[in-house]
């Protein structure tokens, strides 16, 4: 093990770059494009990577399955749908996966260390497997946060207590994940933070000024549903802009969904302009981002939201709700940002009024400390604190044998 030291020896050459001595087997419900940069450092950095799917591509998803030189087994998985109804009112579409073959595919690969995502039927079989069966290392990689999680019923959190004592470590996105596990007695040292991480380099290149005429304009992008929080959103901006009759807003929509008819019929004063633009690719949307001139994300849950990093790498202030954890984490009012909670019309009004009445001057400098928010964000940054977690497993595990 003593490369698992040698592995975050900050002191060694950087040309050595040693790889983690280990077989890690890492079980997701599926690779989005802005996950696949990082499971391919992660590849780089051990000794082999193993990634067990649930499906190729979740049916309410617009992206390609593709996974490029990775070694991606899909498991045969058991898929129910069912609707969550949320603490704060809302309800949402979930995907709850039961991967049946995972115990035979474990023992198949035999594995020194599994990363296994979320805190299911995937991360029960995966304890099963690493307590009872080999006796080696778990990591359970959690992307949610304390606010998320609220109105889960006792038997989650029967199982999700049970899950967590068995775990060598943790991974969660931010501050709100850490107080989730915390709540259940897991201790804060094997916890690690790995934020999210944008594409590399693909926002980046934007420009920081924008001409005037777009300076103030508004863009949101994402799915269009109850939880994203956009219809008492525009409903509170739509007063704003009827108390300032003398400025135009406009307001971009990029995304589609169940709400697409919902939102575009609400009513709005002759001044706001709501354009809605449908589902644009990765490469369509840096125009939209470079159009722009402040983001919006109102959502009233997210466990992180990856369009903040995206917008902040376009130099896009982000007008955002505390209630995404990457607004949490990457935002700071009045410097890069406006935060507010979505979930009180005051609070919102007052965010978009400051919002829309920073001088472009103003606006271009938080451009600047925008980009500065999450220039460290890459995927080597979170591979490297991935690992630190996985070293920590194996250390944990290879102290209990004593």
């Amino acid at each position: 093990m003593a490369l698992v030291d040698a592995a975050f020896d900050r002191t060694a050459p950087e040309a050595l770059e040693p790889k983690l001595p280990a077989h890690v087997v890492m079980l997701t419900n599926f690779i989005p494009p802005y996950r696949l940069p990082v499971y391919t450092e992660l590849a780089r950095r051990v000794e082999k990577l193993t990634i067990l799917l649930s499906t190729p591509m979740e049916p309410n998803r617009n992206w390609q399955a593709a996974w490029d030189s990775l070694d991606v087994r899909v498991q045969r998985t058991w898929t129910v749908r069912r609707r969550w109804r949320h603490a704060a009112g809302f309800s949402d579409k979930l995907y709850v996966h039961v991967p049946v073959d995972t115990l035979s595919k474990l023992r198949a690969l035999r594995p020194d260390v599994i990363l296994s995502a979320e805190l299911g039927f995937r991360s029960l079989f995966s304890s099963i497997y690493a307590r009872y069966l080999r006796h080696i290392p778990l990591v359970l990689w959690l992307t949610l946060s304390d606010h998320t999680e609220q109105g889960r019923g006792w038997l989650r959190h029967v199982l999700r207590r049970w899950l967590l004592s068995r775990a060598d470590a943790a991974v969660v996105n931010g501050a709100g994940g850490a107080r989730y596990v915390e709540r259940f007695g897991f201790d804060s040292r094997r916890t690690f933070r790995v934020p999210y991480t944008a594409l590399p380099g693909l926002f980046a290149q934007l420009p920081f000024t924008r001409p005037p005429e777009s300076a103030h304009r508004l863009l949101y992008v994402g799915q269009l549903i109850e939880r994203k929080g956009l219809a008492p959103f525009i409903a509170t901006l739509a007063t704003w802009a009827s108390e300032h009759p003398n400025r135009k807003v406009n307001f971009d929509i990029a995304g589609s969904g169940p709400l697409d008819g919902e939102l575009a019929a609400l009513p709005t004063p002759p001044n706001l302009t709501l354009n809605f633009l449908g589902e644009r690719d990765y490469s369509a949307l840096m125009a939209v981002y470079a159009s722009a001139g402040i983001f919006v994300l109102p959502t009233l849950a997210d466990e992180w939201g990856l369009v903040v990093n995206e917008a902040l790498s376009a130099g896009l202030p982000v007008l955002g709700s505390v209630y995404s954890q990457a607004i949490e984490e990457l935002c700071r009012d009045g410097d890069n940002g406006w935060i507010f909670r979505a979930d009180s019309p005051s609070e919102t009004f007052d965010a978009i009024d400051r919002a829309l009445s920073t001088p472009v001057e103003q606006l271009d400098a938080m451009r600047v400390s925008a980009r500065g928010a999450v220039e460290h964000l890459t995927p080597e940054y979170a591979v490297e604190r991935l690992l630190q977690a996985v070293a920590s497993a194996l250390k944990n595990r290879r102290g209990t044998r004593r």
